[in-house]
């Protein structure tokens, strides 16, 4: 018998007998799992498939002499022959495409039971349930209901006491920080706090009261950071009734649909942070699609009593 038989003889015995210890023999068996079926039949079909082509193609280096028909391109002088495909992988790709027609048609159908499947419909079970049972609650027991959604979901990166942990998140017990308020006037915002595309530009597209484009000075970048940053008080105030009260009101509520409110933090305006994430001076937030709507509403009450000092 030729070595390159004997030898691929060799490596296909041990391969599937490395397969059948490390699925079947140490793990008692597929026990009726259908995937399990398919993926150590398809790495049965690989092992034996891979170890004929390299057989057959390595014996036929030994042995074949080029034959037939030369192109008449060439490359660099090298020419390539009219052969027909091989034989053998022409069969190996037709059973490869019916086998994976098989596979996602009556194997394991692409809308087959999944156990993502099963916990994202569990998930929304819960959810409707959970909407149910506490859509009454308001007041404080809506405030003690954020404050556990907080400790588990917020406070790796905002800190049990939500200050922020020196500078690593934002600090929720104010509204807004001073280098917060100086990065979004520098390079603008476009964080969908109003729950849509609502950009703020930067610096340079800035307008006044007479909707007349007033480029920022860095003195008064530094004035109204510090003003709003302070709750609204202090020096910087003419900044803002001449820059940027046209767009978040002269008591920096904001205008509904124009721009959100800086003054305080509201309901609308936590729920948006947690649908949509934020980027700011200090990194990105993610979203937090895992919470439900219920789940938002009390964060943002618990973060709403912080800043009020309750």
């Amino acid at each position: 018998m030729n070595k390159i038989y004997l030898w691929g003889i060799i490596i296909t015995v041990a391969m599937l007998g490395f397969t059948y210890v490390s699925v079947i023999g140490s793990k008692g068996g597929f026990n009726g799992d259908i995937v399990n079926m398919l993926a150590v039949a398809g790495a049965v079909a690989l092992v034996i498939i891979t170890v004929f082509v390299v057989i057959k193609y390595v014996r036929q280096m030994q042995v074949d002499t080029a034959e037939g028909e030369l192109a008449e391109d060439t490359w660099d002088e090298i020419g390539e022959y009219h052969n027909p495909i091989p034989n053998g992988l022409a069969i190996s790709m037709l059973v490869a495409m019916v086998w994976g027609m098989w596979y996602f048609v009556i194997g394991y159908p692409v809308n087959a039971y999944s156990q993502i499947g099963e916990y994202n419909k569990n998930v929304a079970v819960h959810d409707a349930k959970f909407e149910k049972e506490y859509a009454s609650i308001t007041g404080d027991r809506l405030v003690e209901m954020g404050e556990s959604v907080f400790l588990a979901e917020c406070k790796v990166c905002h800190g049990l006491a939500a200050d922020g942990i020196d500078g690593k998140a934002a600090n929720l017990n104010v509204r807004l920080e001073s280098n917060t308020v100086k990065n979004v006037i520098l390079h603008g915002s476009n964080n969908k706090l109003l729950g849509v595309e609502s950009p703020m530009p930067d610096r340079n597209g800035l307008m006044n009261a007479n909707n007349n484009y007033a480029p920022i000075t860095d003195a008064e970048i530094n004035a109204v950071s510090s003003y709003v940053a302070n709750g609204m008080q202090g020096a910087g105030a003419d900044v803002f009734a001449g820059v940027c009260a046209a767009c978040h009101n002269t008591d920096g509520k904001g205008i509904d649909g124009v721009a959100p409110d800086i003054a305080s933090f509201d309901t609308a305006l936590v729920t948006n942070v947690l649908n949509h994430g934020k980027k700011g001076s200090i990194g990105t937030m993610p979203a937090f699609d895992r919470l439900n709507k219920k789940q938002k509403e009390a964060v943002s009450a618990y973060i709403i009593s912080l800043s009020k000092g309750e």
